[in-house]
């Protein structure tokens, strides 16, 4: 195996990238162009960064315009125009990648030296918990967040990810099974937690807390644990879908307000995630014939709504051209400020919307 082909093995959503330049990046999605990865800046080396690693200090950056500034200033630029993607995506070459850091790494080496402090050591029993109560094997569940480049801070919140469709479903039952256990060391979040969630996704993220409250009590993937927020985030590996690079190729065909039936939300968990639409009504902006699923490359979408329920979701429409498949139209919701997906409450279909209405109530 070539070192492009070993560190690909390893970049997958949840792991992140350190440049010869020094600055880190997180890894989005498990389908990548050959000589890139689709990764977007989370740190850059700042003396009077908050965040410190050895003898270097680190900065966070937050949203897409930090970010490309961030680059911008040190003379570079990681945004990629692929035709095979449809639309614009920050990847990294693997010419200017340093290390990879793998999730799973990651924990092996804190099981086997063991915890260096309280966060570390919360993390690793949250890990150990969930393996024993999904039984899946150690390799299946990773360390991701700042924890998994040693950027953490003491109050950091803990972040793990499971890889393997089988073994991400049955953590995922048992995180079910655990918060409703009165006596389980997991919780949901309480009240201010879930106003302080609400108002960092708020920026860019347009749900009232209202909905938001709503649409966190029906997931499992955040909550608390030891006193400490957690995030877990499921992902399936390379062989578990059915996308490659270049087929299918995706084509922009504007931006859209829909509502639409959830027919199978089988994939609703992973990240990406899925959610298969039937009886769509386009409320504003393009139209496009043939959209039949909803999906988003951000954890916050996951779980958003159940089969059976009605969706409102705002985001861009792409157009999927198979190789050897029909054609098929899919809305991308969380790849700007403003998209979201809100599961509606009931099963009957809602009434129309103004069209100049784009936040949800």
């Amino acid at each position: 195996m070539s070192t492009a082909d070993r560190r690909g093995a390893s970049a997958l959503e949840g792991a992140a990238l350190e440049t010869v330049a020094g600055l880190i990046f997180t890894v989005k999605g498990v389908v990548h162009p050959p000589d890139r990865v689709v990764a977007y800046l989370r740190y850059v080396p700042d003396p009077r960064g908050e965040r410190v690693r050895g003898r270097e200090r680190y900065r966070r950056v937050y949203n897409v315009a930090e970010q490309e500034e961030a680059l911008r200033v040190r003379g570079l630029s990681y945004r990629l125009h692929d035709p095979a993607l449809g639309v614009p995506v920050d990847a990294v070459p693997w010419a200017d990648v340093a290390r990879v850091y793998d999730p799973r790494e990651r924990l092996r080496r804190l099981r086997a030296v063991g915890p260096d402090g309280p966060l570390t050591e919360d993390a690793l029993a949250l890990a150990e918990l969930l393996r024993d109560a999904a039984g899946v094997p150690p390799a299946a569940l990773g360390l991701t967040g700042s924890l998994l480049f040693d950027l953490q801070a003491s109050d950091s919140d803990i972040d793990l990810v499971v890889y393997g469709d089988g073994e991400c479903r049955r953590v995922h039952a048992a995180l079910a099974r655990l918060l409703s256990d009165p006596s389980s060391s997991l919780a949901r979040p309480r009240a201010a937690e879930l106003a302080a969630i609400h108002a960092v996704h708020r920026e860019d993220t347009p749900l009232s807390a209202a909905d938001f409250a709503r649409l966190q009590a029906g997931k499992v993937n955040e909550g608390r644990f030891a006193g400490r927020p957690y995030f877990v985030r499921f992902v399936k590996l390379p062989t578990e879908v059915p996308e490659r690079y270049g087929d299918p190729r995706f084509a922009a065909a504007g931006r859209a307000l829909v509502e639409a039936r959830v027919i199978d939300d089988r994939d609703a968990l992973f990240t990406p995630c899925r959610y298969s639409l039937r009886e769509p009504r386009f409320l504003e902006g393009a139209r496009v014939a043939g959209l039949s699923e909803a999906v988003s490359f951000r954890g916050r979408f996951a779980d958003q709504a159940r089969a059976g329920q009605w969706v409102r979701a705002y985001g861009a429409l792409e157009r999927v051209v198979w190789r050897e498949r029909p054609e098929t139209t899919r809305l991308v919701v969380g790849g700007r400020p403003g998209d979201y997906l809100l599961g509606l409450e009931g099963d009957s279909a809602p009434p129309e919307l103004p069209l100049t209405r784009r936040e949800p109530a």
